[in-house]
């Protein structure tokens, strides 16, 4: 049977989150070095390198965003032979297009924040809009992740600005929750622990994420019995239903005992302090045992269709 010889890291890309892509993978790398051979290759552009040589490497996508977790570098995987880490190129399109792993919690019954989608190129109207959904909304891209171009608005005069001034991409407004964001890491269909995320301005937008000290992490959150049952139930249901593999994040808002399905997150920032292995150290994994554990499954399907080519 042949054996792996390497894990190829993905990083950096060519979209708005190239930058948190840089960090996670050259932490998931370093982390992953500690058991296996590693080489880690900086995307430029949006395509797969063809020094990857699927006959002895798998790839690790440590990418975000378009191309990473959008389903493409997925896709291209499949067609040139090559085991990625992760969700399938179907599962990453289906979760990157907010409203459509919405539409999945709707069939299964779990609640999300009311929402309506729109082309930046004929934004609606403030006024329509308002009638659908109320004053207080969150409007965001509905193919980004890093919280990368979002907006609250409160009143009229703040929408109608806002709309005014987005012209192109596929856009998502939902009523806004007011209340506490949770988060939870899911490995290979089991939900880790709950991280509940507490920025000092009250909104976790990409400046709270990435400006150190703004953001206070607690975790596991403190949650009662029932309340943390139904998000993981809800987690993993989701995480199935939506044909997700391996590893995946999937956020919540919570209102009082009611728990809110936001989105869910196949390629989640990989640095040791990032959300995902915030989940993880709550049922025991450091870094370099999560980083593991990512790829585990990976490298079964690697062994399995090398074993099934002998």
């Amino acid at each position: 049977m042949a054996e792996l010889e390497s894990i190829v890291v993905l990083y950096g890309g060519v979209g708005s989150e190239r930058e948190v892509s840089l960090v996670s993978g050259e932490a998931i790398a370093k982390a992953l070095s500690a058991n296996y051979t590693v080489e880690l290759l900086r995307l430029d552009a949006d395509e797969l390198p063809a020094v990857i040589d699927g006959q002895r490497s798998i790839v690790f996508p440590a990418l975000h965003g378009a191309f990473g977790e959008d389903g493409q570098l997925q896709a291209l995987c499949e067609a040139a032979g090559v085991i990625c880490c992760g969700s399938d190129a179907a599962a990453s399109r289906l979760c990157m297009a907010k409203d459509q792993a919405k539409a999945i919690a709707t069939q299964l019954g779990i609640p999300s924040p009311k929402g309506i989608t729109f082309q930046g190129e004929v934004s609606p109207l403030a006024d329509d809009v308002i009638d659908q959904l109320g004053t207080s909304l969150v409007i965001k891209p509905a193919d980004q992740g890093s919280s990368v171009g979002l907006h609250f608005t409160e009143h009229r005069s703040a929408l109608g600005v806002t709309l005014s001034n987005i012209h192109e991409g596929n856009w998502l407004i939902e009523q806004r929750i007011q209340g506490r964001e949770l988060t939870v890491g899911v490995l290979k269909g089991a939900a880790m622990g709950i991280v509940e995320i507490v920025s000092s301005t009250g909104v976790y937008d990409y400046k709270a994420k990435y400006t150190p000290g703004s953001t206070e992490y607690r975790f596991p959150a403190e949650l009662t019995p029932a309340v943390e049952a139904r998000i993981k139930d809800h987690a993993e249901r989701l995480f199935d239903a939506c044909g997700c593999r391996d590893f995946a994040r999937i956020d919540f808002l919570l209102d009082g005992s009611q728990s809110y399905f936001l989105e869910i997150n196949t390629l989640p920032g990989l640095t040791a302090t990032s959300l995902l292995p915030k989940s993880a150290s709550c049922v025991g994994f450091d870094f370099e045992n999560l980083a593991c554990e990512l790829v585990a499954p990976a490298i079964a399907r690697f062994e399995a269709q090398k074993g099934n080519e002998i």
